[in-house]
């Protein structure tokens, strides 16, 4: 295969980096899938769906952070800030499955990678070759034609405003792109269960807030059967493991992996929508998937070595930063693109 040599196959990390990768992948898909179910049966309550799993985040991380009592290795209202972001965008995302399908929503997700180039870019130094920067040329080719197909395929894209609901994802995109920065230069640089455990207790007053705010009158329309209940719990669980597996798989094999990973819930959402929803998928949209694949591929083909010695120099200069200046610019930067 193209994307790794025999060498790499051979090495743990990257083994168990193509494994959690699949099953974020298939976290992914269940979320999406269980989230355009409640938006077909008319439950409007973006926010409350993601409150159980950061309620989930904060009691789990937060009962080991207090049984280890670490020093907290990062300003706390970065955290805050970072939160609140994934709050935002998680908002954003479920909204738009009330205007558009689910495989337009997943496959304009990709609008995250040349986000994440640029970030990486201007706040973290890191270089990029001409592949990379080609692939990510390619894949936004491919989402243009996402918002084309739901253009050219109106009442037949499964949505009320395909339009509308693609300009949310990609909004939410952009704000993962933030995210998902901020996160690996967390996990590399700070602790892992320290992130876990201040992005759950963080998003779930947030989301209370929120909710008490612009979605009681939604909850409580609801009329909360078994049906509509057992989506809520499963939503929970699953953003729970995919953030839980998420840190993880950054802190060892980085955002190129996340990315790849994703794409095969692209191949999951169409076959969902085709099968499980009965609905005719417009032929732009494979073109569509096909020229996103390509770019995805090129985005991340294998780094030379010089490359990857000049990305592990950036992440070793991160680390020093942190520990040497409490509060310091880089992170002052990178977490103020969120606001």
């Amino acid at each position: 295969m193209v994307l790794f040599s025999f060498n790499e196959m051979k090495k743990k990390e990257t083994l168990i980096g193509l494994v959690l990768g699949q099953i974020i992948s298939l976290l992914s898909t269940f979320i999406s899938f269980t989230t355009s179910e409640l938006a077909r049966k008319g439950i409007n309550a973006p926010t409350s769906q993601s409150f159980l799993g950061y309620l989930l985040l904060a009691t789990v991380y937060g009962s080991i952070m207090l049984y280890r009592r670490p020093v907290i290795k990062a300003k706390w209202y970065h955290y805050f800030l970072l939160t609140l972001v994934n709050v935002e965008a998680n908002f954003l995302v479920v909204k738009a499955f009330q205007y558009t399908s689910m495989t337009s929503v997943m496959l304009l997700d990709c609008w995250a990678i040349p986000c994440v180039l640029v970030l990486t870019w201007v706040f973290l130094k890191t270089r990029y070759s001409l592949m990379k920067i080609s692939g990510v040329a390619v894949c936004i080719v491919g989402v243009v034609m996402v918002v084309f197909s739901d253009v050219h395929a109106g009442d037949r894209s499964g949505g009320s405003n395909p339009v509308k609901g693609d300009l949310l994802v990609i909004a939410a995109a952009t704000l993962y792109a933030v995210i998902n920065t901020s996160e690996e230069f967390f996990v590399k640089t700070a602790d892992r269960i320290e992130l876990m455990s201040f992005v759950g207790l963080f998003g779930a007053i947030i989301s209370a807030i929120q909710i008490s705010i612009f979605e009681r009158d939604a909850l409580n329309a609801i009329h909360w059967s078994t049906g509509a209940v057992l989506p809520y719990i499963g939503i929970a669980i699953s953003v729970f493991l995919f953030y839980s597996i998420l840190t993880v798989l950054l802190k060892t094999n980085g955002t190129a992996m996340f990315t790849l990973s994703l794409l095969t819930s692209d191949m999951w959402a169409v076959l969902i929508r085709i099968f499980a929803y009965r609905e005719k998928v417009d032929w732009l949209y494979y073109l569509a998937f096909a020229t996103t694949a390509i770019g995805l591929i090129i985005y991340t083909m294998k780094e030379n070595d010089q490359e990857r010695q000049r990305g592990g120099e950036v992440v070793h200069e991160q680390r020093k930063l942190l520990d040497e200046e409490s509060g310091g610019s880089l992170r002052d930067s990178l977490i103020g693109a969120s606001t």
